[in-house]
């Protein structure tokens, strides 16, 4: 017998290691509570997230904003760590950099949001700073002057990009003009240029109270008291309660037309055609979440197979819902949210008529023949499959509660979206997107060089074709 045979013999096999079984995931359930100065607090421990993240939603909307003054919120979320009542500007910077924190803040529709990112041993210390910008903010002139320059500087280069240029015309043609949604959400150039330190200062002390607003928490609290960190830091935050908005109506006007953003020499064509549609209260968001994915929310959805694989008219276009304003169901008094569904990319220029027939084509197509089952059971593994590992981080997980939070919807709303979407079949799922998508209901932005693409897409008869200047 050779040596190596001999070692063969001589060898204890184990037996091949099998799988476990698969651990159950739900999305984390946050713990409510509130401070003795009214502010709402859920908290969210998360074993081994070292980085704790922080998300606070200020009830100070954009229709809140005085007449003239579109783009205050913007200013004001931009100046709350511009200096405060104890630190200078550089300071509060400082500050923050030792602690290895990173402070941000932005405002939209339903309000402004506020994210820290910290290392759970210098929480305390980065909460200390997070209540002092909310709580004494300095709104200096000088500083509020260059926050303003710096908005007015970021206009032009909007107006320059497609998407973002292509995503104002359509606020403009869907909502009325009084209506805040119809206007860019940081404000025009004359508006933004009317701001100053005054009117921040009056916009902070009309809308940002502690009563009114909710802290979410979220990371590994194991050896942090919490209940003291908060007292020390956000509870020491005071402001006056104050009586519930009156929220506006949500009217859009989605007569299936076009308009084209001339850009003489534009060598691609981007679009946007959208419209206005139930937001996550509605009882057929899962579903037309679920249906809008397979018509263009991967590289394998139907668009996407069409336009890109087939056709090479582009590098992918994509089909979304994205929620603008949500209601109180208990408060709003039938009142009810919005969310934007749209399907949007880009295309070269000569083949931009071919391409919006073959787009409306596909949704032709869907309405008289549906989604298949195939189709339905991928989504499913997509949105469902991976939502452990796009919640991996405690950032992800706080960013959710506080959409939540925003929306106005149950705390534990999104654990039972994952099980509706699951249980959705493909039925349903088919006439929610149908519904979500009619093809004489879409508004239609296309902003590239319209002596090539205007007189194609009229030829398509899929609306009115109006041409604006860029």
């Amino acid at each position: 017998m050779s040596d190596t045979a001999a070692s063969l013999t001589n060898m204890t096999l184990h037996p091949q290691p099998r799988p476990g079984t698969a651990t159950p995931w739900a999305f984390p359930a946050p713990e409510r509570g509130r401070l003795d100065n009214g502010l709402t607090v859920l908290r969210c421990h998360r074993p081994g997230q070292q980085v704790v993240a922080v998300e606070i939603v200020l009830d100070a909307p954009l229709d809140a904003e005085p007449k003239g003054l579109d783009g205050v919120a913007t200013i004001m979320a931009r100046a709350l760590s511009e200096g405060t009542d104890k630190h200078t500007a550089e300071e509060f910077a400082a500050e923050l950099e030792r602690c290895g924190a990173t402070l941000d803040a932005h405002a939209d529709h339903p309000g402004v949001r506020v994210s820290l990112e910290v290392p759970v041993s210098r929480l305390p210390k980065a909460l200390g700073l997070l209540a002092e910008a909310l709580r004494a903010p300095a709104f200096l002139d000088t500083e509020v002057e260059r926050l303003v320059r710096n908005r007015l500087d970021e206009i032009p280069h909007e107006t320059a990009n497609p998407a973002r240029r292509a995503a104002k015309e359509l606020s403009k043609e869907l909502f009325p003009a009084a209506s805040r949604m119809s206007r860019p959400r940081q404000g025009t150039e004359e508006t933004v240029a009317a701001i100053d330190a005054a009117a921040v200062r009056a916009f902070y002390e009309a809308h940002v109270r502690p009563a009114t607003a909710t802290a979410v928490i979220v990371g590994d609290l194991s050896d942090t008291d919490v209940d003291a960190v908060l007292a020390d830091t956000l509870g020491a935050w005071t402001g006056n309660t104050a009586e519930p908005r009156p929220m506006p109506p949500i009217t859009a006007d989605d007569t299936g037309r076009v308009i084209v953003v001339d850009r003489p020499g534009a060598v691609q064509t981007q679009l946007l055609i959208g419209r206005i549609g139930a937001d996550r209260h509605d009882r057929v968001w899962a579903a037309q979440v679920l249906g809008t994915y397979c018509l263009g929310g991967t590289l394998t959805s139907r668009l996407d197979r069409v336009l890109r694989e087939e056709k090479g008219y582009t590098y992918g276009v994509r089909a979304f819902g994205q929620v603008l304003r949500s209601a109180d169901p208990a408060t709003a008094g039938g009142v009810t949210g919005a969310a934007m569904l749209a399907i949007s990319g880009s295309v070269d220029t000569p083949n931009t008529g071919p391409a919006l027939e073959d787009l409306w084509k596909v949704l032709r197509t869907l309405a008289a023949g549906g989604l298949t089952d195939a189709e339905r059971d991928v989504a499913v593994q997509n949105l469902v499959g991976v939502a452990p590992l796009k919640y991996e981080t405690a950032a992800s997980v706080a960013a959710t509660l506080a959409d939540q939070v925003e929306q106005h919807l149950p705390d534990d709303y999104q654990a039972q979206l994952y099980a509706r979407l699951a249980e959705t079949g493909t039925v349903e799922a088919t006439a929610a997107v149908v519904n979500a998508f009619p093809v004489d209901r879409l508004v239609t932005v296309l902003v590239g060089d319209a002596s090539q693409i205007a007189e194609p897409v009229r030829a398509l008869g899929i609306g009115e074709v109006t041409v604006v200047t860029g």
